[in-house]
């Protein structure tokens, strides 16, 4: 294994992965990416005929803080690291970003919402497995988290 991506949004079951990515790495000698992506498009707090509106996202400090935590914790381990911002449909965005880099393993973490809401809203890591040709590893959101 060569090259890992570690997709974070900066959740508990995000920040799981990113420590469960940079150990494999470690083990591995793996080169790391750790992506964040952005909507191209924020919902409103206005709707026209009922249609929620949507205006163009515009990129702040705070959209970089996922990335800035795991390429602490990266730096923390002493694994190299290659952070990148990316904007798009979010499961669209990492499976391109992973063919483009030709990764050998997607990390990702799951919130648990359970089979109920994620059929009613969906979930971005059963997306990227879905359109994924590669290996993905989704880590559960640990139940109780350790003192840092």
């Amino acid at each position: 294994m060569q090259r890992i991506l570690i997709a974070t949004d900066g959740s508990a079951g995000s920040n799981d992965a990113v420590d469960v990515g940079l150990e494999l790495a470690s083990e591995q000698h793996a080169m790391v990416f750790v992506v964040h992506v952005e909507p191209t498009l924020d919902v409103a707090p206005w709707s026209t005929f009922g249609m929620p509106a949507g205006v163009p996202h515009v990129t702040t400090e705070h959209d970089r803080a996922p990335l800035d935590a795991a390429v602490a914790r990266a730096e923390e381990l002493g694994v190299p690291v290659t952070a990148e911002l990316l904007t798009g449909v979010v499961v669209d965005e990492i499976v391109a970003f992973a063919d483009s880099n030709a990764v050998d393993l997607i990390v990702m973490g799951s919130r648990g919402h359970g089979a109920v809401v994620s059929a009613m809203v969906g979930s971005v890591s059963l997306g990227v497995l879905r359109e994924s040709r590669r290996p993905v590893l989704i880590v559960r959101a640990s139940a109780v988290r350790s003192p840092a």
